[in-house]
């Protein structure tokens, strides 16, 4: 899923916020928010009922100033999937790029929602997709995005769960409607995830727990 935010320089910096004061999802995504062009790195996990562990992908999300978002994909394959308007084109090494309608693709119509919402800081776009919820503190926050009944219907995403440090997206938890997990590590803690290699770890990262 779901991608974000930590381009070289000012995207990890965050004036000091007051640790105790609880966070609401308005004060959230006004955080987060991160207008124009962006590029930052990811770490991806994969639940997978066929692997004994999580498949695990690096790559980096960029968007353009035009909103137009890509996904790439680096390692352990090469793979590049554009969001553009209602379009997706998938690019993959030795073969031809393919663009088909968004709305033939469920998962990639809701990042697209979704990561445009929370890139503009738009409340009112999320909300009119998702119940929100905010828990924590403004160093420690978790943010719940729970489809609503209409969106819920047409995505097999059950539940989005973002953790974040102040003005830092650091992790996406998404679960689907098996109840696997997929984990888009972010910003700092995609760096940390570099030297972490038990998936138990990697999850505490995500959550911001003690791994």
């Amino acid at each position: 899923m779901l991608m974000l935010l930590c381009s070289a320089g000012p995207l990890c910096a965050a004036s000091p916020e007051p640790a105790a004061d609880p966070p609401d999802p308005a004060w959230i995504l006004s955080r987060i928010a991160r207008p124009g062009a962006i590029t930052t790195q990811f770490v991806e996990l994969r639940d997978s009922a066929l692997l004994n562990t999580p498949l695990r992908l690096q790559g980096r999300y960029m968007r353009d100033a035009d909103a137009t978002l890509v996904r790439e994909v680096t390692a352990p394959y090469h793979e590049k999937i554009t969001l553009r308007g209602q379009t997706a084109t998938l690019e993959r090494d030795g073969k031809q790029p393919r663009t088909f309608a968004l709305a033939r693709a469920p998962e990639l119509l809701g990042l697209q929602h979704a990561f445009g919402a929370l890139l503009s800081g738009d409340a009112a776009q999320l909300q009119q997709h998702y119940t929100l919820s905010a828990a924590g503190t403004r160093q420690a926050w978790q943010l719940r995005l729970d489809p609503r009944q209409a969106a819920a219907a047409q995505a097999p995403v059950r539940q989005i769960q973002l953790y974040g440090r102040g003005a830092e997206l650091r992790c996406i938890e998404t679960t689907d409607d098996k109840g696997q997990h997929q984990r888009t590590l972010l910003a700092g803690a995609a760096q940390a995830a570099a030297q972490v290699e038990d998936a138990d770890a990697l999850a505490a990262l995500c959550r911001g727990q003690p791994g």
